[in-house]
């Protein structure tokens, strides 16, 4: 490798440092004050730049929620590809939910409901929350397919009994000091089991008889 290449790898990698700083200081100030009382000039300060140089890196927030998302998809592929060298389609499920849900820390489930809460006003947001809805829905249902042991078992309609208590599971990280979702975990974990073997109830089946 040249000099002149050197330098230009080492730039980029500065750059992508650099860049990595700056979402990590734009998580803790979303954390502390929430997307949209958080200014730009908060997150220069957070990232220790001036706001001119901080816009060559980013030009909106919703560039750094977007950048945020990409990451994050970058690493669940990696780990995807980590469980799936350990072990089988079952096991990357449980190191999915692990993941999620049971390792999921209080700082994350906060950002995670303020940008929901953020994307009833803000429609950027809003594409961003359904996008990351309907990549979800489509891994697990995908996964519930490989994974199903009777013919009766309806992976979309699983997704739609167990979405709820997912989102549940980070509200309640997000909102109660000192969660601990393990027991919440091991019942969506037997109701995927359950679905899994056709035997789910459906959600109509489900209600008592007063409140059809």
């Amino acid at each position: 490798m040249s000099i002149a290449a050197g330098n230009v790898v080492g730039v980029r990698d500065a750059q992508v440092s650099r860049r990595e700083e700056i979402l990590a200081a734009a998580e803790a100030c979303f954390v502390r004050n929430g997307f949209h009382r958080t200014t730009i000039a908060d997150l220069a300060r957070e990232a220790a730049m001036s706001q001119g140089n901080f816009y060559r890196y980013f030009a909106a927030k919703e560039d750094i929620v977007l950048a945020m998302a990409e990451r994050d998809r970058a690493r669940g592929a990696t780990m995807l590809a980590d469980l799936e060298r350990e072990g089988g389609q079952r096991a990357v499920l449980t190191g999915i939910l692990t993941r999620y849900f049971t390792d999921l820390t209080r700082s994350a489930a906060v950002l995670r409901v303020d940008l929901w809460s953020e994307a009833t006003r803000n429609p950027a947001i809003a594409t961003l929350i359904e996008r990351g809805e309907a990549e979800a829905r489509e891994w697990l249902c995908g996964m519930f397919a490989m994974l199903a042991t009777s013919p009766d078992c309806d992976p979309a309609a699983m997704f739609d009994a167990l979405n709820p208590l997912m989102k549940g599971i980070i509200v309640s990280r997000a909102t109660l000091p000192g969660y601990d979702p393990s027991t919440a975990v091991a019942h969506l974990q037997a109701l995927i089991e359950a679905g899994l073997r056709g035997s789910l109830p459906r959600a109509a089946e489900a209600l008592p008889e007063t409140s059809r």
